[in-house]
């Protein structure tokens, strides 16, 4: 690939990062924002973001991704403001930088942007969120740190995301279960939907017993959910004799399955002969709010 090949996909991908969020209006911009083009900054005078979401970065993908910025330089530019004594803070791109420092760059391309610290917070979160580059526990801290330092309510974090309100409800429960479980769920022990069924449970200690038991037998969502459903109502298993439980149509319980996993909340349903009912359980108003949003009902204006 030719260098102006290079430099011509490096201003395309600025730009498409930079169409996250419209520029703050501050003042002016210093005439080293270039208009947007990216410019080469020494990285000693970057200092990393402090609104950064992710916690984890797998190091042998880091190495990889030096040995290609060694061979290829770096095509996607970071994004970068301005701070005083001639300093810059780093908004999004902290794999590219880490990087860079790895593979021995003493500059790297930048794109110079007057944000707020709000919109250097989101540009972070949303840059993440759309490269997947999060795990479950680091987008539900990410979320709840917009709420708490920014006040925003889950429809305002549901729109800057582009994830709906039930979604990012969904995720800020995760931070109810117990820190050893949140723990398995950020090193990838357990999956978003092992997380979910466990929060059935009301009880810490029986949180922490259904995830070291999905582990230890590398259970599936479903196979958890049952488990749970067997800590939830442990009277079923008392009923030995098959004539005194009532058989339940194969596809009821599917559908109370998919239901749970759809809501991530408790689900019962009881039918008789294409009769019955469907009970959803919930411990709060947000998860009940998801609820009402998921089925479409909108509130009273």
């Amino acid at each position: 690939m030719t260098t102006a090949a290079i430099d011509t996909k490096r201003r395309a991908l600025g730009k498409g990062l930079d169409s996250l969020l419209p520029r703050a209006q501050t003042g002016p911009i210093p005439a080293e924002n270039d208009g947007g083009r990216p410019r080469e900054i020494p990285i000693e005078l970057i200092d990393r973001n402090p609104f950064q979401t992710r916690g984890l970065i797998n190091q042998d993908q880091l190495a990889e991704l030096a040995a290609s910025i060694t061979a290829n330089g770096v095509v996607q530019p970071v994004l970068v403001r301005p701070l005083s004594h001639g300093r810059f803070q780093l908004i999004a791109g902290e794999r590219r930088w880490r990087a860079s420092e790895l593979a021995g760059k003493k500059t790297i391309p930048a794109i110079l942007r007057q944000v707020s610290d709000e919109q250097a917070m989101e540009i972070t979160i949303v840059e993440n969120l759309q490269r997947a580059d999060l795990n479950p526990i680091e987008q539900a801290r990410a979320f709840e740190r917009l709420a708490r330092e920014f006040h925003m309510t889950q429809e305002q974090m549901a729109q800057r995301t582009g994830k709906d309100r039930a979604t990012v409800a969904n995720f800020l429960r995760l931070l109810k279960l117990p820190a050893s479980v949140q723990a398995r769920v950020e090193s990838g022990e357990l999956t978003f939907g092992h997380a979910r069924a466990l929060l059935a449970l009301e009880h810490a200690e029986d949180i922490e017993k259904a995830a070291q038991r999905a582990v230890a037998l590398s259970l599936s969502v479903r196979q958890a959910e049952a488990y749970v459903q067997g800590l939830l109502h442990p009277e079923r298993k008392q009923k030995k004799d098959p004539a005194q439980v009532d058989a339940v149509d194969p596809n009821v319980r599917d559908a109370q399955e998919r239901l749970q996993r759809a809501l991530g909340l408790k689900v019962t349903i009881e039918d008789k002969s294409g009769r019955g009912r469907v009970i959803i359980e919930y411990s709060q108003l947000e998860d009940f709010d998801a609820i009402m949003e998921r089925m479409g009902v909108k509130e009273r204006e």
